[in-house]
């Protein structure tokens, strides 16, 4: 097995259309290469592959994501799009871990988010777990400010400042996710 980190536009057009088929989100499945390279040119790419250069895992570095807290806006790196070819190998989880080394040897403030059903698997991968704080991310959906669908916060590498300001979250000090226009 090996580890590789690929940006966007480094993708081939194979590599490309199995991503798309193992995220199965039904509004990207007609994605052109590309757009694909275009729609994620703030992102990298972190896969592990088998022998033959087949994709057994991957996750998205997204750079482009920004929370304002207390009036302070903070950008992390987020940790999103983690699925595994085949289930129950171990695959998901040697990739969390390669991913995670990555983060820290970059010294990237790294973030994801998890549903509760996922936190067994990412503490299995000893991920550090802000349990119920992104209940208290607002994102705005159609001009309102709605409450994430994630449960918890994962922390892959941040600093003490940071943790703590996300382990303050709650329904009466909510962050706001900062889209671009």
């Amino acid at each position: 097995m090996k580890y590789q980190i690929k940006q966007a536009e480094e993708l081939t057009e194979t590599e490309i259309e199995h991503i798309l088929q193992l995220w199965d989100v039904p509004v990207w499945s007609s994605m052109k290469p590309s757009y694909f390279r275009t729609f994620f040119k703030d992102s990298e790419f972190h896969l592990l592959l088998d022998t033959d250069e087949s994709i057994l895992a991957i996750i998205r570095n997204n750079f482009d994501f920004t929370l304002e807290i207390s009036g302070e806006q903070i950008t992390f790196t987020e940790a999103v799009g983690l699925v595994s070819a085949h289930k129950k190998k171990g695959y998901g989880a040697r990739l969390v871990q390669y991913f995670k080394d990555n983060a820290n040897q970059r010294n990237m403030e790294t973030i994801g988010f998890c549903h509760e059903e996922l936190r067994p698997f990412y503490q299995k991968c000893d991920i550090e777990i802000l349990y119920d704080k992104a209940k208290s991310i607002k994102e705005n959906e159609n001009s309102e400010w709605v409450n994430s669908e994630d449960d918890d916060i994962l922390i892959f590498n941040i600093s003490k400042e940071r943790k703590e300001q996300l382990s303050q979250l709650s329904a009466e000090n909510t962050a706001y996710l900062i889209t671009k226009e």
